[in-house]
């Protein structure tokens, strides 16, 4: 039971964490920048058209953070989580190495590494899944599938990114 009682509160704080993180860009919630400013970063970042990348990403944050608190749908959520933080890790805060008071990737790494481990570990008996009788869903083939599957979702979705960045009006 104390082992349920961890996987719940494991999943809860990194779920719900995630899925603010995306409602502050879906919604602009939380002061985030909400859907122009996402989808203006996501054009800096050579996502292109900005406004799909950031409709894209702001709402697998929210899909895949809500899946994993409540433990629903398996390893479905932590795949998410994992595909958008790959994004982020590389595209964002790859260039600052690894710790965040320099905006590295420590936080895209602990989020990715985090949902890896809940996908692999099972939502437990506290979760959506075991009320819903959705046992299968912790089949450990499924959750290797679903980490990886994340894993290869953020490489292409990197793979996806324009060549240059947009041109800027050199007479303004």
């Amino acid at each position: 039971m104390l082992r349920d009682l961890g996987t719940l509160l494991a999943r809860s704080a990194i779920g719900a964490s995630f899925a603010a993180h995306g409602a502050q860009k879906a919604f602009g919630w939380f002061g985030g920048p909400g859907p122009a400013g996402a989808a203006g970063f996501m054009d800096s970042l050579r996502f292109r058209p900005g406004a799909r990348y950031a409709t894209l990403s702001s709402y697998t944050e929210v899909a895949g953070g809500t899946l994993l608190a409540l433990g629903l749908g398996g390893p479905l959520g932590p795949a998410a989580m994992i595909a958008v933080m790959t994004v982020a890790g590389v595209s964002v805060h790859g260039k600052n190495g690894f710790f965040a008071q320099n905006g590295g990737y420590e936080l895209p790494a602990l989020y990715a590494v985090t949902a890896g481990a809940l996908a692999m570990s099972g939502p437990g008996r506290f979760s959506l899944d075991e009320a819903l009788g959705l046992d299968a869903l912790a089949d450990e083939r499924i959750a290797w599938l679903a980490v990886t599957g994340g894993v290869v979702g953020g490489l292409l979705a990197l793979a996806s990114r324009a060549a240059e960045a947009p041109a800027t009006d050199a007479a303004a």
